[in-house]
């Protein structure tokens, strides 16, 4: 079954409320986004960062799905923040995708690295990163939306001030944000900033400290066992998984789960189900403002300054 679950973006276009996450597992992920499709998913997240585009690409072509039913996004990353660079960002996704659009285009981060053909460039273990102001790469994005290689763009990991400097200084509003929130980072004024201006809110990480990539959550419990999530989807028989991303489809926000194991990506699925208002409370009280993805000192810029979760 599809999510039947869906939320209306701020250009009128409908975004699935549980989508398909998939960073990591890049040589899993064709037979991921094929059980995926399989499963009822219609709404496929990725970056060219991920280096998941190819795979991505060759499991759309291979279903049967109308490509009028799928919802693609992907993503800019932080070495084509040029304003030239831009375009020929997308063309490259799109030509791994193996498509002729996407249906939302992200700034990755507000960040800009060494523009060239290194993702990563690093000189003794220092990132190259470039005087590029976001700003200037949003203008470039905005133009996308004339060519028809992308039907809306919006923006990810944008702190409070930035998106603020965002809105006031370009013409096209985000059409979403993409933040890690889960119900121990729930960021409740942020989100609300940004649904007051019409941005649409997708959660990555919604399951928390659940990837082992990030260290800040390797010495403490992980949040899809936290009891009350787990005690609340005993009352649905439901897992204290799906009870998190239930929260997050309740607050009329995506979330994007990711899972190479069928049996899990059809779980992850079925989380689109309706928690009553008192458990809505108690999953509210749950936030403890811990934050786990922070590459501040990686990437030589310093991220979330304003938000809840910044050590």
């Amino acid at each position: 079954m599809a999510s039947v679950t869906a939320a209306k973006l701020n250009t009128g276009a409908t975004i699935p409320a549980i989508g398909f996450g998939t960073w990591q597992d890049k040589d899993e992920q064709e037979q991921a986004v094929t059980e995926a499709l399989k499963a009822g998913y219609r709404h496929i997240d990725t970056a060219s960062i991920y280096g998941t585009e190819p795979a991505i690409g060759r499991a759309l072509k291979k279903s049967a799905v109308p490509r009028s039913e799928l919802f693609i996004t992907t993503k800019l990353w932080n070495n084509s923040h040029k304003p030239e660079d831009v375009e020929p960002a997308l063309d490259t996704s799109l030509k791994d995708l193996e498509l002729s659009y996407v249906d939302l285009y992200l700034m990755h981060w507000p960040s800009a690295f060494k523009s060239g053909p290194e993702l990563i460039p690093k000189i003794d273990g220092k990132m190259q990163t470039a005087d590029i102001s976001y700003i200037d790469t949003w203008k470039a994005m905005e133009k996308l939306l004339q060519t028809g290689k992308t039907k809306a763009i919006g923006i990810s990991n944008f702190s409070r001030a930035e998106l603020e400097k965002l809105l006031q200084e370009t013409s096209v509003v985000p059409a979403a944000h993409q933040i890690e929130l889960h119900p121990w980072l729930q960021q409740k004024d942020f989100v609300e900033f940004n649904k007051s201006k019409g941005i649409h809110i997708t959660q990555y990480s919604p399951f928390g400290n659940q990837n082992d990539v990030y260290d800040a959550g390797k010495k403490i419990g992980k949040l899809i066992n936290d009891p009350v999530l787990v005690e609340i989807g005993k009352k649905y028989n439901k897992t204290g998984s799906q009870v998190a991303l239930a929260w997050g489809v309740a607050l009329g926000h995506s979330v994007i789960p990711k899972s190479k194991t069928p049996s899990r990506i059809a779980q992850n699925l079925a989380a689109d189900f309706q928690l009553e208002a008192e458990d809505l409370k108690k999953i509210d009280r749950l936030d403890k403002k811990l934050r786990f993805n922070d590459p501040s000192e990686s990437f030589g810029y310093s991220f979330y300054t304003d938000l809840d979760g910044k050590k």
